[in-house]
Formats: C-alpha cells, structure tokens, sequence
C-alpha cells in the first residue's frame, strides 16, 4: 500500500508542474508534437520541455514515436487522455464564467474535441439526443448500441460490430469539464468524430482543438437527431 501512495504522489507531482500541465493540455487535441512544438506551447526552452517530457515518458504518461529525424510525443492510450480532460471538472467555474447559450463557434466550450472524441455543449447535446431517440442506451455506466442504433450509425458511415472488435473500451460517458454533463466517449466516440469530420459535418480549427459545425451539418443534425445546431 505504500509504494502505491508513494507512486500516486510522484503521479500527482509530475501533473502537478504548470509546464507538464499546459504540454499535456496542448496533446489532448488528439495529435502528436514535437519536443520543439511542444516547448513553444508551454513557452519554455526546447532543453526544459525534453526535461518535462522525459519524466512523462518514464510515468508512462506519453509515448515517443520517431519518425525520420523527428519524435513526435502523444498519450500512451485514450484512457490516460480522459484522465487528464476530466481534471478539468475538478476546475471551479466562478461567476465570470457564462455557458455558451448558441452557437459561439470560436468559444471552446461551445464545440471541441476531447482527445479523439467530440466534446463541449455540442458533444453533450449530441449525445443526449441519441439517447432521446433510442440510438443508444446506458447500461452500467457504460453505452450500447441499440439494434436501430446500428442502422442509425451505418447510414453515416460507422460499422459498430468493427468498432466493438478494438481492444479498448467501447462505448462509455465521458463528464464534460465545462458542460457538467456526459459526452460519448471510447472507441464508439472516436469512430463518430471520424465519421464527423469526413462527412464534412464539422471541421478542424487550426491549431486549436475548437471545431466548427457546417451547413451540411447543422441541416443532418436536424434531420437525424432533431436537434438545432
């Protein structure tokens, strides 16, 4: 029991430093950077962001992937990333703090993604609606697919018995740290993003992790989930 404690508190130390802490909020946009890129992120030199970037390594906090002369850091696996968005919720919200009420597309709370999955007023909307409409349902905390749920999710593009055969969760709620309410995440929320993004119902902001809702989407959002956009 006291070499976890121990473990734990050199966990919480290394999430702990502004710098780790603002490089691994930059990563939760679902891609790979650079040391250099990263160093530039948290506006410290490239020697002290391969300092920081060592120790997340040695936690098992990120990975390393090299590519030609380059090395490129990303998060060992999904699960960590969710640990690390849900820390947000542990941010108290003041009386600044005004939720969106329409569609503030340059606001990150408005519409954004959560590593690989949608996020944001738009994510917990979504999903709310394919609960209200039987696509899904909750069952232990986590989310299935209902046999019209499959129909519903093969007409945008998305094979759930595929989905299901990764080796990671498949389908559970993720608390939104600035809705206070769930989105869909796992493997089932990656594939929906995915599905999202080809089909041109919302599109990537540069440099950012913001996203913005298209025409074309905010009319199949209408016609397929009944919900305006």
């Amino acid at each position: 029991m006291e070499e976890f404690e121990n473990k734990f508190s050199e966990v919480a130390a290394l999430l702990g430093d502004k710098s780790r802490a603002i490089m691994l909020w930059c990563l939760l946009d679902g891609r790979a950077y650079t040391a250099m890129e990263l160093s530039v992120c948290a506006d410290i030199s490239a020697q002290s962001a391969s300092n920081h970037l060592k120790k997340l390594l040695e936690a098992n906090i990120l990975y390393v992937e090299k590519q030609g002369r380059h090395r490129y850091y990303r998060f060992t696996s999904s699960e960590v990333a969710q640990v690390i968005e849900s820390m947000a919720g542990l941010v108290s919200l003041n009386n600044d703090y005004k939720r969106v009420k329409g569609p503030k597309q340059s606001d990150i709370t408005y519409a954004r993604t959560c590593y690989d999955h949608l996020a944001g007023e738009i994510g917990v909307k979504i999903t709310d609606a394919l609960l209200d409409i039987g696509v899904v349902e909750v069952i232990e905390k986590s989310y299935i697919v209902t046999p019209v749920g499959k129909d519903w999710f093969k007409d945008i593009g998305v094979n759930v018995n595929e989905v299901m055969l990764q080796k990671r969760s498949f389908a559970h709620p993720c608390l939104d740290w600035s809705e206070r309410r769930h989105h869909l995440a796992g493997a089932l929320g990656a594939s929906f993003l995915t599905s999202l993004l080809q089909n041109d119902w919302i599109r990537r902001k540069k440099d950012s992790r913001e996203v913005t809702v298209t025409s074309r989407g905010k009319s199949e959002f209408k016609k397929r989930l009944n919900i305006d956009i």
